[in-house]
């Protein structure tokens, strides 16, 4: 074995392997050992760039720079040494990175910037495609819940055909921002089952593009290329890609040549990697990511059909297994909306930033505070309900076009009252995920419990409200960064340190806390709260 090698450093030394998610607004990177364990982690921030028309973008070149100050950064705050790292693995968000021949960004919008080659997950320019595609009512449609999202890949790929048919054209690859990542990193064009599965219509159970669909829709120049420019190898999370890390990509991430590079995964889907093997059952849990959005992700052992939500897609989180996914639209966003609609918001800003705090910790420290333990902060939000549809409604509804509606608004303008607004707003975010469990378990996808992960989730008031609202018991894992964890068990598997994708999540994931739901008079409130709920996301529908 050369010097290079990844496993040429002293054979008692430990080993450890790092993960990589690259979110809506920053980049990360964690180093883990083999129990789970995070040493160190770091983050470097990157840009989103808002264009009127729904238009949101980000920069490749820019990320993949973030991605590596936070990997060499992580390693020099473990004081772990390159030849140390077993594997590594990537996740991201599901936006779409276009580039051109020899790997050069292209303009997506009307910028026409070439370094703003990414259209990511939340713009909505694509609605009017999106719509276009389900009257069409494709088979493959199915394998979506019945609709696509104008989130997904598809849509915006027709949208840039008709709007952009130069770039279009001009364009080598399609990529998905976790294939960008792990392409940019091993040089490797296989795209992962995670990412074309849940976003691209690839039909994983039978491994093939659905070239009628493309045709149907007005993509069919992409069949007629046999898919070389959205992936013509697809290969399950955790195989490892190419020879490794190449010698351009180890220089700047800081690592050895020949690194084992995991196929990655959608953001999202890391999170429920790292959360749902806790109890050893992943088909008992249901992973929920509670971010800027919400993802929910169910694990079955057969296909399961479930109306409004996206799915079931084979081996894109759990190989050989399916999954459902769910969530929100917006949720911490859904949240942080709230709060600064409120009178009171920027009180509560000078407070929270004199107490070293986010606006939401300090709510929902007053909230516990005033309440009678942490299940009776519900009782601060009486007499006022929140649909919290800000951005539409994505399960179980798949309605793009719903809006918020809050009910029960007085005169107050204190900080109390913006309290009681912040905990209507967390019980609403658990109400929807009580529509999501009800129309899983009701199609033949029911869970006993929810894993929790992500920045909106990390607090016990809002675990608990959870737990109250769903009626099912909420697990916290040890893990402080599940996502960053979900990565990391990818980047094990491809270096050989694990026979599979299952045995590495039993092994690096750890329950650290149950949060059991209310009963009695809590869990009747909630049960009227939710029928409240229901209602007014009805009749809003109606009359719009």
């Amino acid at each position: 074995m050369t010097s290079n090698s990844p496993n040429s450093g002293a054979a008692d030394s430990p080993r450890y392997v790092i993960g990589v998610d690259v979110g809506t607004g920053s980049a990360r990177a964690g180093i883990f050992d083999l129990a789970g364990r995070m040493l160190a982690s770091a983050k470097h921030d990157i840009t989103l760039f808002h264009a009127s028309g729904s238009i949101v973008e980000q920069s490749s070149g820019e990320i993949w720079s973030a991605v590596c100050r936070s990997v060499k950064d992580a390693l020099s705050q473990a004081k772990v040494s390159p030849d140390q790292i077993a594997g590594i693995g990537f996740d991201a968000t599901c936006s779409l990175v276009v580039l051109g021949e020899g790997g050069q960004p292209l303009p997506v919008g009307p910028s026409e910037q070439a370094e703003r080659d990414i259209i990511v997950w939340m713009d909505h320019r694509a609605l009017e495609q999106a719509e276009r595609i389900n009257a069409a009512g494709h088979e493959v449609l199915k394998f979506v819940g019945g609709k696509i999202s104008p989130e997904m890949e598809t849509p915006k790929l027709l949208w840039l055909l008709e709007n952009r048919p130069a770039v279009f054209a001009a364009a080598w690859q399609f990529f998905d921002l976790t294939d960008f990542l792990t392409w940019r990193a091993t040089g490797d064009l296989s795209r992962s089952t995670c990412t074309v599965t849940c976003k691209w219509t690839y039909l994983a159970h039978e491994r093939r593009w659905d070239e009628s669909y493309f045709c149907s829709v007005g993509l069919g120049v992409l069949a007629d290329e046999a898919f070389a420019r959205i992936g013509q190898s697809v290969v399950d999370p955790g195989t490892p890609l190419g020879n490794g890390l190449t010698e351009s990509a180890a220089a700047e991430l800081g690592l050895r040549t020949g690194t084992p590079v995991a196929a990655g995964v959608i953001d999202a889907h890391a999170g429920g990697i790292g959360t749902v093997g806790v109890e050893g059952e992943p088909e008992s849990c249901l992973a929920y990511v509670f971010g800027t959005s919400s993802c929910t992700m169910t694990t079955t052992r057969s296909p399961v059909f479930v109306p409004g939500v996206w799915g079931p897609y084979f081996s894109a989180m759990v190989p050989d297994a399916w999954l459902n996914e769910g969530g929100q639209s917006v949720a911490g966003a859904a949240i942080e909306q709230l709060i600064s609609m409120h009178p009171a918001a920027p009180e509560a800003r000078r407070l929270a930033e004199q107490a070293g705090q986010s606006v939401p910790v300090m709510l929902a420290g007053l909230a516990a505070e005033a309440a009678d333990g942490l299940s009776g902060a519900v009782m601060a939000a009486r007499g006022l309900h929140v649909v919290p549809e800000f951005l539409g409604n994505r399960a179980p509804h798949a309605d793009p076009h719903a809006r918020a509606v809050i009910a029960g608004l007085g005169m107050e303008s204190d900080l109390e009252s913006l309290v009681a607004l912040y905990v209507a707003g967390i019980c609403s975010i658990g109400y929807g995920l009580r529509q999501i469990i009800e129309v899983q378990a009701v199609a033949g996808a029911p869970i006993e419990r929810v894993v929790i992960s992500g920045g909106a989730g990390r607090l016990d008031l809002v675990r608990q409200l959870l737990a109250d609202t769903t009626g099912k018991p909420v697990l916290a894992t040890q893990a402080e960064e599940p996502v960053l964890l979900g990565a990391a068990i990818l980047g094990g598997v491809a270096a050989g340190l694990f026979d599979d994708v299952r045995s590495a999540m039993a092994a690096m994931s750890r329950v650290s806390r149950t949060y059991e739901p209310e009963a009695g008079d809590i869990a009747a409130l909630h049960e009227a709260r939710f029928r409240a709920f229901q209602r007014l996301q009805s009749v809003a529908r109606e009359i719009r």
